[in-house]
């Protein structure tokens, strides 16, 4: 079974007594200078043997296993530091805020990119002279950067799609992933007939909102997303502006029509549990992210990917890739040099280089790394080659308090609480209070 990872409703405090990175002759080591001190995996294991505690503080239950692996290959390296592992998925932006506003920032927090990385630009070290920023793709390096400046270190690369069973699509006689609404009706009724369910929905998590909802960002901006996504702040544009806006409603309608009962008692590992045991064909909202533990349940199953079918228009309909989600290390850390050392560490090793396609199991942000023996990234691989479209990451233009206030809003209105009327005003009114850092 896989393990119940966003049953975590509350922090889950991992404490690993593990790491370590270079301790400076300073008490509690110095502050990252612009050159960057450790310039190599060997600068690392230099310094003092002083006893260094990190505290990390996450919102990646999914990666928990893989976090600890680092941990303890680090520890090898340097057997002196300690790293306090705290995750928490269910309300992280709200307590991540709270924290800092009462001077209790953690060594290593996580945000997503861009928006979020002009809006802890003040709390995070300059990255950019360090070797993890040599390490990175440009493009990654991109959502990493702000003013100049690479700010954080991604978690992963990543991909944003549907994903379907294939076995489940030839019993129902699906020949051809869906691109538009008109065919994913039609493959929903093959499914059907054959009593398959078509959709499996996380709804009880708020993050799978934001990730629906951005292929019809990319498609209603027509190529700039970051315009649309600022005029949504800016309170110059609407939802109902936006006719492939509002085919978001439809799409999420749709789902919990020809979905699993109870959608939003969902969360992720119940979503993957019945997209691995047959129970349903399609699962929503989700990416590269769930394959190892839906492999977990059934190693032989035939995972596919595909676009969201935002309209009726089949080049309307494509994956999304990129780096979203960012670790950042606070500047005003005691141990913000030992942290980085860490990370460089991380990025630069042999272990490092590998850790992200054979121990994470995921798409690595490196410009080295290997990919990950995984059927979703393979698709990937193939999809772009044959000229697919990739998306912009859409979701890099907004915070995650208004993305957070977004899967609120609509976990209400899939309760039947809210009208589609109340959603789109109240989610209007989240977009400008929320939705840019002021």
């Amino acid at each position: 079974m896989v393990k119940k990872w966003m049953s975590l409703s509350l922090a889950l405090v991992l404490t690993t007594g593990v790491l370590a990175a270079c301790g400076s002759k300073n008490d509690g080591g110095a502050s990252p200078s612009a050159g960057g001190a450790a310039s190599s995996p060997a600068a690392s294991a230099g310094g003092s043997d002083a006893p260094v505690t990190i505290k990390m503080f996450t919102a990646s239950p999914e990666y928990t296993d893989a976090f600890h692996a680092y941990i303890e290959e680090y520890k090898k390296v340097k057997p002196n530091v300690t790293i306090d592992l705290e995750i928490m998925q269910s309300d992280y932006p709200t307590v991540l805020k709270s924290r800092i506003a009462s001077g209790n920032t953690p060594d290593v927090f996580q945000t997503t990119a861009g928006g979020e990385i002009k809006q802890y630009a003040e709390y995070s070290a300059d990255l950019t002279n360090e070797p993890l920023a040599a390490a990175m793709t440009d493009a990654v390096k991109a959502n990493m950067s702000y003013d100049g400046k690479v700010l954080g270190l991604p978690v992963k690369g990543n991909l944003f799609t549907l994903i379907y069973n294939k076995k489940l699509f030839a019993d129902a006689g699906i020949t051809e992933a869906p691109k538009t609404m008109t065919q994913l009706k039609d493959a929903v009724a093959k499914l059907e007939a054959k009593g398959i369910t078509p959709f499996t929905n996380g709804y009880k998590e708020w993050w799978v909102q934001k990730h629906i909802l951005q292929p019809y960002i990319d498609v209603a901006a027509n190529g700039n997303a970051a315009d649309l996504a600022a005029k949504f702040q800016q309170g110059q544009t609407t939802f109902k502006d936006n006719p492939v806006m509002m085919n978001y409603f439809d799409f999420v309608d749709y789902t919990v029509e020809h979905g699993t009962p109870k959608p939003l008692e969902s969360d992720l590992n119940k979503e993957i549990t019945d997209f691995a045991t047959g129970k349903a064909a399609i699962m929503t909202g989700q990416g590269a992210w769930v394959e190892d533990g839906i492999r977990k349940i059934d190693p032989n199953i035939e995972i596919g990917i595909m676009g969201y079918p935002v309209d009726d228009n089949p080049d309307h309909s494509f994956i999304i890739t990129g780096a979203d989600q960012a670790l950042r290390i606070n500047k005003d850390s005691k141990v913000a040099r030992e942290t980085i050392d860490f990370f460089n560490w991380l990025y630069t090793s042999d272990y490092g280089k590998g850790w992200f396609a054979n121990v994470a199991k995921v798409i690595p942000p490196i410009k080295d790394g290997t990919m990950p023996d995984l059927q979703m990234p393979k698709a990937m691989d193939e999809y772009l080659e044959a000229g697919g479209k990739s998306g912009d990451l859409a979701i890099n233009y907004s915070l995650d308090s208004f993305h957070q206030k977004l899967g609120e809003i609509m976990q209400a209105y899939i309760g039947k609480s809210k009208t589609k009327d109340q959603a789109i005003d109240e989610i209007q009114k989240a977009w400008i209070q929320l939705g840019a850092a002021k």
